[in-house]
């Protein structure tokens, strides 16, 4: 055991390694940084934001159609757990968006949240997987033959391991059907608040025009945000290099072993950014730092505000806390439900 956990471990160290060095870039490219752009691309973010937390508050409406779901405290509640996910990783922020959610809305339960917050992953997986494809066949992202090479744990690990990846996902796909199994005949009620979170979806007009809506202003605001980030780090803000740059975000953080990929983003960028006219791997390094640390303070300060002026509460420690204490009776009301 310990001579896998160690090379695991040298590996890591090496991705923080290049982040740090991406970081040096960063500084050394300071004074370069187009300040109104960054400015424009953190409004523009924010506006996503806003706009993903209208979706899962449209959703939530559809499912509690007789409760007070107020846009305010679900969007307060997404944007604090997307600050607390930008820099701790295992998405301890969503922990926390669901346990905020849940307590805003009187006589809801955990099944019910957490299903109306996956609700959005059908919009976002499908345009994640255009994106990529995109990326794929314009010839943007690296070769096949090329991805264990690359210097990014992360994602070469997955790479030079192609039978335990497949290990990995096909014992995850049958745990999952044996659960689902296994719990189906036993918690007919719990399954009813599940697909109550997920009732939207049953009305397509309705999931069009209030949920994959919201999504797609979401989208759009984000290829925007991206656009000006490249444009204020003179890398070139371009349809291809946005896309070419969602792509990249997307991969890196698959299975991510440091908060946001760190390390493997920067490895990615290189490799493919790296090679546009004009542009030197230093500059991708500092955009690559740049934006990704630029995005994690800037959706890191947007949850402090949202807990601050909209929960009324900097007690960040005591709220995880509290979140997974309340994921724990979530597991208990799921066990009583199946008695």
């Amino acid at each position: 055991m310990s001579s896998t956990i160690a090379p695991i471990a040298i590996d890591l160290g090496r991705s923080w390694d290049r982040f740090l060095d991406a970081s040096q870039q960063f500084g050394n490219h300071f004074a370069e940084i187009g300040w109104g752009s960054i400015a424009i691309a953190f409004v523009i973010y924010a506006g996503m934001l806003l706009a993903r937390g209208r979706a899962w508050e449209q959703t939530l409406e559809a499912a509690y159609p007789k409760s007070d779901v107020k846009y305010d405290k679900i969007a307060a509640a997404y944007i604090a757990g997307a600050g607390l996910n930008s820099f701790i990783p295992a998405r301890v922020g969503d922990v926390t968006k669901i346990f905020l959610a849940k307590h805003s809305i009187r006589g809801s339960t955990y099944p019910t949240i957490v299903s109306s917050f996956f609700v959005q992953s059908v919009f976002d997986t499908t345009i994640g997987l255009a994106v990529l494809g995109y990326a794929i066949t314009q010839g943007l992202l690296p070769n096949p033959p090329d991805i264990p090479d690359l210097p990014a744990f992360d994602i070469a690990f997955w790479a030079q391991h192609p039978r335990f990846l497949m290990f990995f996902l096909t014992a995850g796909g049958i745990g999952l059907i044996v659960a689902y199994a296994i719990t189906a005949r036993r918690a007919e009620k719990f399954w009813d608040r599940v697909k109550q979170g997920a009732i939207v979806l049953t009305d397509v007009r309705r999931y069009l025009r209030t949920v994959a809506f919201w999504q797609f202003v979401a989208w759009l605001a984000r290829f925007a945000s991206f656009y000006f980030f490249l444009e204020a780090f003179h890398i070139g803000g371009s349809f291809q290099n946005v896309l070419l740059v969602m792509s990249v975000q997307s991969v890196s953080t698959v299975l991510p072993f440091t908060p946001g990929g760190a390390g493997a983003q920067q490895a990615l960028l290189v490799a493919t950014l790296g090679g546009t006219a004009g542009t030197t791997g230093s500059q991708v390094l500092a955009y690559s730092v740049g934006q990704q640390v630029a995005i994690a303070v800037w959706t890191a300060l947007l949850g402090f505000i949202a807990l601050a002026f909209v929960f009324r509460t900097t007690d960040l420690r005591g709220l995880i806390r509290s979140a997974e204490k309340d994921a724990g009776r979530g597991k208990e009301e799921k066990e009583k439900a199946e008695v």
